[in-house]
């Protein structure tokens, strides 16, 4: 059974999972600047962010964040899918949770940023409503290998 509940940053499994994200994304972009691995714990504290963990059957499987960019625009950070967990759903659960969080802090608008070699990533965005929009933020000068989307909340 999949479950999805709030964690933190130094949760040993956060961690693994991170960790597991960081090495896959910095094989797919090796370019130098090209990763984005920020997130501090502040940004995900609560009435700020939350921090999501999916489990099946108990076992960590993904995990992903959402912070406030400003009192109406919410970002997803650290989405993430272990490879053996992929296509069962744990995305889709877990990008469903963390809207549902955007939209109890109040946000109109869910941005993300993802990765121009990331075709499963793009097809799960695009398949929950997120179209592409300019780059943002700390996105800007990697037009290469970054690819930015939003959806409106309502």
């Amino acid at each position: 059974m999949l479950s999805i509940s709030r964690s933190d940053l130094g949760d040993e499994d956060v961690l693994a999972l991170i960790a597991e994200l960081n090495a896959e994304l910095a094989g797919r972009y090796p370019e130098e600047g090209a990763n984005h691995f920020r997130l501090d714990p502040d940004e995900v504290a609560p009435g700020r962010g939350a921090l999501l963990v999916a489990r099946l059957d108990g076992a960590p499987v993904g995990c992903g964040a959402v912070r406030l960019l400003d009192p109406e625009t919410a970002e997803i950070k650290r989405m993430f899918t272990r490879a053996g967990a992929r296509g069962g759903g744990v995305g889709r659960a877990l990008l469903a949770a963390l809207e549902s969080e955007a939209r109890a802090l109040t946000a109109r608008r869910l941005v993300l940023e993802t990765g121009t070699r990331q075709q499963e990533a793009l097809g799960l965005y695009e398949s929950h409503g997120f179209v592409r929009t300019p780059l943002y933020g700390e996105y800007v000068e990697s037009a290469a290998t970054s690819i930015c989307m939003q959806k409106d909340l309502g």
